[in-house]
């Protein structure tokens, strides 16, 4: 058995490893996802938004647990004092007498009934907390069709770069025709002028599609949240899926969309609101305790040169708002009036969401259908540019009519790419409009 002659290996290991360094620096759209989900500054502010909301749920933000408070002062006096004794004794004059006093104690203070005011609003924060994490949902399902109509303009601009180069590539063999041509007196120089004409047309629009290309990387970049040193590719395939989900998806739309969520949470929080103000109607009770220490140091003329005391205090409270200027009365109206604006919110939405899921099925249908028409026109049209290619190369064509052929097929190509990654957006749309976006696989 013959050996592989050694100069052969590592070219083919270099080639090799050339791939793998390309195959990484494809940006895939579930990486896309991953990396915008992780990075993303409104996603992270989002995320922020329910960490609070989460600790404001916390037992001790629900005011159900007692207040505990540590005192402790002292004080110290000079007195200059004239004192007359009641039995008998000489009066007495003192001068810079001193005195003092110190004392310290814990007090306990805890609320046992608030007309169910706690009760209510701890039920509140809960239901703030799944609100936000809606909202938080809400950002995201945003954030989402955001990245996705960047990262299709990137792969878009991606096929039409390739699309221009391979025109590029055709114009300039025809140039390199024509030179051969004019040169053994088959053609005039008139065609080759037109073919470098052409070329200058192609280069100018490969080097305005370049640019718009790494303009749209960098808005890439920005929705990812990240700062890629390497430049990357992006994928440019697309699947649709959507073709015979109408009647679920819609089913789906009126009970999983977010805007539908956020209003029925509203409705819930804005019923808790009218039960917190009616529990001002009812009143406190509370107990309390104090345990306190207390020392005196006298001056000469008292009775007791140091006094030490201790003790314990405890005691119930009631207290009962029997009128306050109705502020209760119209805080309860005013919640009333807002659970009916949620109620008539939640109506509106459902219509809107019934108007925008049609229009958007409407639309990635059509957008659909013209895809698959310009799938369709880029087999006619590459058939009609590889028959005109042939005629031309035995001069049954002139280079207007190539050119004409060739144009042709670009447009189509172009067409082709902006209906594809258009319906596709489309179909997201509808999968964001129905509640699923973020429960399909990219």
């Amino acid at each position: 058995m013959k050996q592989m002659n050694t100069k052969y290996i590592f070219p083919l290991l270099f080639f090799v490893c050339c791939i793998g360094l390309q195959a990484q620096d494809v940006l895939t759209k579930d990486q896309a996802v991953s990396k915008a989900l992780e990075n993303n500054y409104g996603v992270k502010i989002a995320k922020n938004a329910v960490s609070v909301a989460e600790n404001n749920t916390n037992i001790l933000n629900t005011g159900f647990l007692p207040t505990l408070t540590g005192s402790a002062g002292a004080n110290y006096n000079l007195d200059n004092t004239e004192a007359e004794f009641s039995d008998g004794r000489p009066d007495a004059v003192l001068n810079g007498a001193e005195s003092s006093n110190y004392n310290a104690s814990i007090s306990l203070n805890y609320t046992i009934f608030d007309g169910l005011g706690r009760r209510y609003n701890y039920k509140r924060l809960k239901e703030q907390y799944q609100l936000s994490e809606l909202q938080a949902r809400e950002t995201i399902e945003t954030t989402i069709l955001q990245l996705f109509s960047v990262y299709y303009n990137v792969a878009q601009l991606s096929d039409n770069l390739n699309a221009l180069e391979e025109t590029l590539q055709n114009t300039k063999d025809r140039l390199l025709r024509a030179e051969y041509q004019f040169e053994y007196g088959q053609n005039t120089k008139l065609e080759v002028l037109n073919a470098e004409v052409d070329i200058n047309t192609d280069s100018i629009n490969i080097i305005n599609t370049k640019q718009d290309l790494k303009v749209a990387k960098r808005d890439l970049k920005l929705v990812l949240g990240e700062t890629y040193i390497n430049d990357f590719d992006v994928e440019t395939e697309v699947e649709f899926a959507l073709q015979f989900q109408k009647d679920s998806l819609f089913e789906k739309a009126k009970s999983r969309n977010v805007a539908l969520l956020q209003t029925e949470k509203n409705i819930m929080i804005s019923e808790l609101d009218i039960n917190s103000g009616k529990s001002a109607y009812l009143p406190t009770i509370g107990l309390s305790g104090t345990y306190g220490w207390n020392q005196s140091d006298n001056n000469a003329v008292s009775l007791l040169a140091v006094s030490t005391s201790t003790g314990l205090t405890a005691g119930v409270n009631l207290s009962w708002n029997l009128f306050d200027g109705g502020a209760t009365i119209t805080r309860v109206k005013n919640a009333q009036i807002n659970l009916e604006t949620q109620k008539l919110e939640k109506e509106r939405i459902l219509l809107s969401i019934e108007r925008d899921f049609n229009n958007a099925w409407d639309n990635y249908q059509n957008k659909l259908e013209i895809f698959n028409i310009q799938e369709k026109n880029i087999v006619t049209a590459q058939n009609n540019f590889d028959r005109t290619q042939e005629k031309f190369k035995i001069g049954q064509v002139n280079s207007i009519e190539f050119r004409q052929a060739q144009v042709n097929l670009l447009n189509a190509e172009l067409s082709r790419n902006q209906a594809k990654f258009a319906a596709k957006l489309s179909e997201l749309e509808i999968l964001q409009i129905s509640g699923e976006l973020l429960n399909v696989q990219f």
